[in-house]
């Protein structure tokens, strides 16, 4: 893959490939910048060569056609503040006016076009869609990596219309392959992996993956219920995926016999209905009276996750260890949170893999205190689990 320290931007014109996914509030306001900012350093390298940017991302789930609240006018203020300079908007990706634009483009200057997924043809791939896209620009740039799993026209397809020397990858997108990498081939250990969220069918290939990796798997979230029932517990009206009862046995039979620790909850916060103000009680994992559902780390599971994580080396966490939404069911999800900063203090690499881990973090104001954050929660697994990202590969 092409990296932006290899290749020279004087007098190239950059379509760059970003994800400005973030979300705004009712009155179309930022609310968190995150995305924006982890992209500046890419398109300051190209500025700073001499070179012009078309900046193309998508934003939210528009249904077909352009919609005011989907659109990427709203960042054009937080952009030019960013960058330091006038951000010019170019309107609809295949509109004449953003052509010309694009065009007229001098060295150091920025335009940002409107919303990809306007069209449909973005999510499906379409090459002539695709290939209309590649005419903004000179080289291509992706620096998507949160959508580098996914093939659409301009993640992937549209690097087609570019010679293999005019294709790169962005900073994010390289700094995200070589961390997950450094979890993947050089991990030191003990190697600590937590899985949470609500399902084991969102996370089968990872954890299959893992288990040839770690040395403690730690379970929590949703998922961990099923894995109770597998135990031969009850789990009252606690999240359950009865079709993966079977295979919730398969793992912890697999993990017994490759020699891993992998742990479940002991007890759990349990609450008589899902809201913030239900009456809470405390159970262990396996007895969950009929009427209760578990909806976070109990304070002895809290206690024994966090012994684990602070002993580690490096550690991988995706996915939260209950409903940390609400403020009552947070403090599984704190806890872990505290210990992965305090093992990275103490010298442990940690990488957290996105999503909903990744604004836990932020959140409860450890974003500072671990080794990396990952911006992609699906393309980071995809990418663990083995398979190849449309988004990469194109890039050659």
């Amino acid at each position: 893959m092409n990296t932006l320290d290899t290749y020279n931007f004087a007098g190239k014109r950059a379509v760059m490939r970003v994800d400005f996914n973030v979300p705004l509030d009712k009155d179309l306001h930022i609310t968190d910048d995150t995305r924006i900012r982890m992209a500046t350093r890419s398109v300051m390298k190209i500025l700073n060569d001499g070179g012009s940017v078309v900046l193309l991302s998508h934003l939210g789930r528009p249904k077909g056609g352009y919609e005011k609240k989907f659109s990427l006018e709203s960042l054009v203020a937080r952009l030019s503040q960013e960058y330091g300079r006038e951000v010019q908007f170019g309107g609809d990706v295949l509109g004449e006016e953003g052509a010309q634009k694009a065009a007229a483009l001098q060295p150091g200057q920025v335009l940002l076009m409107d919303n990809v997924r306007f069209y449909k043809e973005e999510e499906a791939g379409d090459p002539a869609f695709a290939a209309k896209l590649a005419t903004l620009g000179t080289v291509y740039v992706n620096d998507a990596f949160g959508t580098a799993h996914r093939a659409h026209a301009s993640t992937a397809v549209m690097a087609n219309s570019f010679a293999p020397q005019d294709r790169v990858g962005g900073y994010l997108l390289q700094s995200e392959i070589d961390n997950a990498k450094k979890v993947l081939e050089n991990a030191e250990r003990p190697f600590t992996a937590i899985m949470g969220g609500a399902k084991i069918s969102d996370k089968i290939l990872i954890i299959e993956k893992l288990l040839d990796k770690v040395d403690n798997l730690l379970i929590g979230g949703g998922m961990a219920y099923t894995f109770a029932v597998a135990e031969g517990g009850h789990v009252g009206s606690s999240l359950l995926e009865a079709d993966k009862v079977d295979l919730a046995r398969q793992l912890i039979q697999k993990a017994k016999d490759k020699g891993v620790n992998l742990m479940l909850p002991a007890d759990s916060l349990i609450a008589d209905k899902f809201a913030n103000d239900a009456n809470v009680d405390i159970a262990e994992n396996l007895s969950i009276p009929d009427g209760w559902m578990g909806l976070d780390l109990g304070p002895d599971s809290r206690e024994a996750f966090a012994d684990v994580i602070r002993t580690s080396k490096t550690i991988l966490w995706n996915g939260p260890m209950g409903v940390f939404e609400m403020s009552n069911f947070s403090l599984g999800t704190e806890y872990v949170a505290q210990a992965i900063a305090e093992a990275t203090a103490a010298g442990a690499y940690s990488l957290i893999g996105g999503g909903d881990s990744a604004a836990a973090v932020q959140q409860l104001g450890f974003g500072d205190q671990v080794s990396y954050i990952s911006t992609g929660g699906g393309a980071l697994l995809e990418y663990m689990e083995g398979k190849e990202l449309p988004g990469v590969t194109a890039l050659g």
